[in-house]
């Protein structure tokens, strides 16, 4: 595209917008930068483990590129339907498992399981190859002592509708299990430890992404019971006990059993902003990228990013139009409670972020938007995110849809499916958070 995308026929405004979407998904293919992260076979044997939206991907990827003739052997974990299928002639050296998510199951128990086992017996000449990815925190569960697998799954719901962050709700997780936090990588010990992650939180902090099983954690006991204090989540007594002596501490800074662990970022938010902002530049927009770590509640975002490209628009602002806003990063939805007869809602942080944009731009002429999740699935639906264009208001009045009845029920899904403006990509085997894009012509 050599010009800004005209107001109608194919290259629509909308259509504009999806395809930044998919330059930036394909930026974060783990297969793009894995090869120099990947350090020389070793004398020992080399076992593979990990877990997150990507692993699968990740998985194949190395297989690809790790030498025929060395030793290759381990067990990942997955979301159900979020295995690519194998390349032609490629061999199946490493397992891939498939669980639930963003609420975890017996099948990723039973994963988290065997990946333990799998760490007996490793020597000094070993290599482990971890493949860590967004959504490891539920696919990869081991819950400590005093709590059950239905006690993790009433938690994890509490935590995703609470409006929590990503790194409060990790913090949580982590001291609440016998895995994450740094206790795979300590039960590696004395392997080396390589990790290779692909990022989908604010900061890009290994020790957030999938609750850092393989890295030291500086959060304390403490710190989970003041989160789960804040938000007003209940443990078993036993448990909250010993949170409160200390017992579920994790691996911290300078274990020893840590020492010379190696992480890697092969994709990262900011790469896929860059690769969407180059994209769009090239077409002769101005390009604005607003950041890859912006946090806060989805909607209240949404306003935000709304208000702004309306200014644009208006002329109101010192950002010059024909243009282009980026922004990345993980928002939170607060689940509010279900009043009266209609049924709390379906969606997820795209989805709300996009009924804000709705709401600030109030029709503006010229403005059209998307936002979506990078894994293709935006909270726990079938969509990956939606499109707000200048005549979402008006759409939705003519088939009487109230925005503010949606928004109050948490129900973005019925909103923009009514309006045929979700969008649909099924997984996309990779994940680097939220992807939003808002045009000014």
């Amino acid at each position: 595209m050599t010009a800004p995308p005209p107001r109608g026929g194919t290259a629509t405004p909308g259509g504009f917008l999806r395809g930044l979407f998919d330059i930036a998904v394909r930026a974060a293919q783990p297969v793009h930068r894995m090869a120099q992260a990947l350090p020389a076979p070793p004398r020992g044997r080399t076992v593979v483990l990990g877990a997150g939206k990507a692993a699968g991907a990740m998985v194949h990827a190395l297989e690809a590129l790790w030498p025929q003739d060395a030793p290759l052997s381990g067990l990942v974990v997955t979301r159900y339907g979020h295995t690519p299928p194998l390349p032609t002639g490629l061999p199946a050296r490493i397992e891939i498992a498939e669980a639930a998510h963003p609420v975890p199951d017996a099948a990723g128990l039973q994963a988290a399981e065997r990946m333990l086992a799998l760490t007996h017996g490793l020597a000094a000449d070993d290599l482990v190859l971890c493949l860590i990815s967004g959504g490891g925190s539920a696919l990869l569960t081991l819950p400590c002592e005093g709590l059950t697998l239905q006690d993790k799954q009433t938690l994890n719901r509490a935590l995703l509708h609470s409006g929590a962050t990503i790194a409060e709700m990790n913090c949580v997780r982590k001291h609440l299990s016998r895995i994450k936090g740094g206790h795979l990588a300590a039960a590696c010990a004395p392997a080396q430890v390589v990790t290779l992650a692909i990022s989908d939180v604010p900061g890009d902090d290994p020790a957030v992404i999938a609750s850092g099983p393989t890295v030291p954690d500086d959060s304390t006991c403490a710190d989970a019971l003041a989160i789960l204090t804040r938000y007003g989540i209940t443990l078993p007594h036993a448990v909250q006990a010993a949170l409160r002596r200390g017992d579920l501490e994790t691996p911290k800074p300078g274990d020893p059993r840590l020492a010379d662990h190696q992480v890697h970022l092969l994709a990262t938010p900011q790469q896929s902003l860059q690769a969407a902002a180059e994209a769009a530049g090239a077409t002769g927009l101005a390009v604005y990228l607003l950041g890859d770590a912006i946090e806060g509640e989805s909607r209240d975002v949404g306003r935000v990013h709304g208000a702004m490209a309306r200014a644009v628009a208006q002329g109101r602002s010192s950002l010059q139009r024909p243009c282009v806003l980026l922004s990345g990063g993980e928002t939170t939805v607060t689940v509010r409670r279900a009043e009266g007869p209609a049924p709390r809602g379906r969606g997820g942080r795209a989805g709300e972020f996009c009924m804000g944009v709705a709401e600030a731009l109030q029709g503006q002429p010229g403005v059209w938007a998307l936002a979506a999740d990078t894994d293709g699935i935006d909270g726990m639906e079938d969509n990956a995110g939606a499109i707000v264009s200048p005549d979402t208001l008006a759409r939705a009045n003519a088939l009487g849809l109230d925005l503010a009845e949606h928004q109050q029920r948490n129900d973005a899904y019925g909103f923009f499916s009514a309006l045929g403006d979700l969008v649909v990509t099924g997984p996309t085997h990779t994940n680097v958070n939220d992807f939003r894009a808002l045009l000014v012509l």
